[in-house]
């Protein structure tokens, strides 16, 4: 029987904006009836909470990524937060970008979504959301599945909902490999979340990215468990005196372990000093 095509979702136009400007991220959502894609690199998100041969066959990528590009081995728990950074990062975009850009939140369950990075990007299948959340005069409160909520604040609760509601079972997948538990966990998807959508911002257009800032810092002011801490954004001064902003990360995604004199410019482990430079060298650039 031929799979019908059916009515763009809520969410289609976001997610058709985000490959737009980030060709690397490609999101599909799968037909009525329509299987969810198997072979190749593809892993169903819910063969990974399950942390079974999937996950092994998964982490097998970034072990093998690891060797090719640095010459060396990883330690397990190091390739498995390296794997679970790869998979989160965009696993919160399917839900902080149609928040951002529309102000509608979907709900995907680990069933309803499916990866593949081992193509020239990163893609993703996800079975139209059965609900999503909307405010007020939002046409899309129309829709099946729409569930208005009061406001601003509401909406808020209902993205950390969704996201928590996704990746809690991926975390107790992963768990065991990356050593970590509960708030190191948490603190790993914290990150995700505003480091992700920050980076999307930017390429959104002018003043996006001071937007998103101000948007995360309200979705994560502090104590909004299980997230960790707050979106954690600040201002450091330049050598010329400009403004360089950065944040400091909840989490350690142990790259240090395998080049120790190269870690990120939110590091927890990266001074104000060297941050200054190396914010300063990406500017520039």
């Amino acid at each position: 029987m031929p799979v019908r095509p059916s009515a763009p979702s809520a969410v289609a136009d976001a997610y058709a904006r985000l490959a737009e400007v980030f060709p690397g991220l490609t999101v599909r959502e799968l037909e009525a009836g329509e299987p969810e894609p198997g072979g190749g690199g593809w892993v169903a998100a819910a063969e990974l909470a399950q942390g079974g041969a999937a996950l092994e066959a998964f982490l097998a990528w970034d072990d093998a990524q690891v060797v090719r590009d640095y010459g060396q081995r990883a330690r397990p728990d190091v390739v498995a937060s390296f794997g679970l950074h790869r998979y989160a990062w965009p696993a919160c975009l399917l839900i902080t970008v149609p928040w951002f850009l529309h102000r509608r939140v979907p709900r995907f369950p680990v069933t309803h979504v499916s990866y593949d990075r081992t193509g020239d990007g990163m893609r993703m299948a996800v079975r139209a959301p059965a609900s999503f959340a909307c405010l007020p005069g939002d046409p899309a409160a129309a829709l099946p599945g729409a569930r208005v909520v009061a406001d601003e604040e509401a909406l808020r609760a209902e993205v950390r909902a969704a996201i928590a509601e996704h990746h809690e079972p991926v975390l107790a997948g992963f768990a065991p490999r990356t050593r970590r538990r509960g708030r190191a966990l948490w603190g790993m998807v914290t990150d995700e979340v505003v480091e992700g959508l920050w980076y999307i911002a930017h390429l959104l257009g002018e003043g996006e990215q001071g937007r998103a800032r101000r948007e995360l810092e309200l979705l994560l002011p502090g104590a909004t468990r299980p997230y960790v801490g707050s979106a954690a954004f600040r201002e450091l001064t330049g050598p010329d005196g400009e403004s360089l902003p950065t944040r400091d990360r909840a989490s350690c995604c142990m790259f240090y372990t395998v080049r120790p004199e190269d870690t990120c410019a939110t590091c927890p482990r990266t001074c104000d000093a060297d941050r200054v430079t190396k914010l300063a060298a990406a500017a520039a650039s």
